[in-house]
């Protein structure tokens, strides 16, 4: 499982490539097919030591425009989230505890979006099955917090680019809420990439679309974005 899980971390979890800059259109649809838009653009660049910086910048609709959300991940500890809202000029700082509310409106949570500790949870390699026309390792991950919302996770990682494929999400009751599925992946400067993904909320029926375009890897993103 070492070996999985080291690759894991640094294809899946971390990202390919020292930064990446990329514009996400994403889709939030109801249970009766009724759609909100939302673009936006992504930035992410990798520190020496392990840790990440995201920024995203929000350029539509109109109520959200202009809206930034910012994540510095640390290894071993929480991150730092922050939210700057222009309706009322205001950066409001994220507590840890609110990493598993929905981001934004959506069925991604602020967790999905600049990813989860893997420290926070224990990992077991239950097996392999096929996804698809791909082959996947099964991974089931329980929280470490015996207090944690989230019951377990069981991810089906592709056994050649290591990124997850499908991911189902269960509660402490043991029942599914949510499921994750990579759409459509292309290689991307070498580097596969999931531009295509859906997050769906099992119980009411409501999904959230991410498009990634315009993807790039190694930019050279100047630090001066990050100050």
């Amino acid at each position: 499982m070492s070996a999985i899980k080291e690759t894991a971390e640094r294809f899946a979890f971390l990202g390919a490539g020292d930064d990446m800059r990329a514009r996400l259109t994403m889709r939030l649809i109801n249970k009766g097919g009724r759609e909100r838009v939302r673009e936006m653009t992504m930035l992410r660049t990798d520190l020496e030591d392990g840790d990440q910086k995201y920024y995203i910048y929000f350029h539509r609709p109109a109520d959200v425009r202009d809206m930034t959300f910012m994540v510095w991940t640390y290894r071993g500890r929480d991150d730092d989230r922050w939210l700057f809202v222009p309706a009322v000029k205001m950066v409001r700082r994220l507590a840890a505890d609110d990493s598993r509310l929905s981001f934004v409106g959506s069925d991604f949570t602020y967790e999905d979006v600049s990813g989860r500790d893997l420290a926070a949870d224990t990992h077991r390699l239950t097996g392999e099955e096929p996804c698809g026309d791909r082959t996947c390792h099964v991974v089931e991950s329980v929280p470490v917090d015996d207090g944690a919302e989230l019951g377990r996770k069981v991810s089906r990682i592709d056994t050649i680019s290591f990124l997850p494929i499908t991911e189902e999400y269960y509660d402490r009751r043991g029942e599914l809420v949510r499921v994750y599925t990579a759409e459509e992946i292309a290689a991307v400067g070498g580097h596969p990439t999931a531009v295509r993904r859906v997050m769906t909320d099992v119980k009411k029926g409501h999904r959230t679309e991410v498009v990634f375009d315009d993807v790039a890897y190694d930019t050279g993103l100047d630090e001066a974005l990050w100050a």
